[in-house]
């Protein structure tokens, strides 16, 4: 099996490496994210995942694609389904074009670790895509080990973000807040 894994950050890909090597699969990491935002949070996650990468000597491909306007233009009609019907289907449809094209003939996606992601939806468009290209999609839930993997991330350091990557699930992370905010400026 030659796996080329879609990466959305180096924490969400500490389990899935880990649990993926005592597999003896050797996956090759694949960031493509045009749906973070802002740059500067783009550019930390990229980083830290090629610092990551390079330290336990894992084979990782950046494609760049910072596409906030394209991401715009996509989920505007429809913020509440962004997810699936945008940011998962972009990433996993790239992942499978690069893996066709490139030799591979397995993907498969961190997503699968957050317990925060439509975990059915990913598995089912994973599989979907894959198909269209002749590829197979590697399924596993790594959930399971979605703590263990961030608490290794803690010990190494690594960049931990506070939100799942566009600017409305980073609005969602301050909801509570903004809601408390609007009581008190009402007094």
């Amino acid at each position: 099996m030659k796996l080329l894994m879609h990466t959305c950050c180096a924490p969400c890909s500490v389990y899935c490496i880990d649990s993926l090597r005592k597999e003896k699969i050797e996956p090759t990491v694949y960031w493509y994210n045009p749906n973070i935002h802002p740059y500067v949070e783009y550019k930390t996650r990229r980083d830290t995942l090629k610092e990551y990468t390079k330290s336990i000597n894992v084979n990782a491909i950046f494609e760049e694609d910072y596409g906030l306007d394209e991401f715009c233009k996509n989920v505007i009609g429809d913020l509440q389904n962004r997810c699936q019907n945008y940011c998962y289907k972009v990433r996993l449809e790239q992942t499978a074009k690069h893996a066709k094209d490139n030799g591979f003939d397995t993907i498969s996606t961190t997503l699968l670790v957050s317990p925060y992601q439509k975990h059915d939806v990913l598995k089912m468009q994973g599989e979907q895509i894959a198909q269209k290209y002749g590829l197979d999609f590697l399924y596993r839930d790594f959930r399971v080990g979605f703590r263990e993997g961030q608490a290794k991330a803690r010990e190494l350091g690594l960049y931990m973000q506070k939100y799942c990557g566009c600017v409305f699930s980073e609005e969602n992370r301050y909801k509570k807040q903004i809601e408390k905010d609007k009581r008190i400026d009402k007094r």
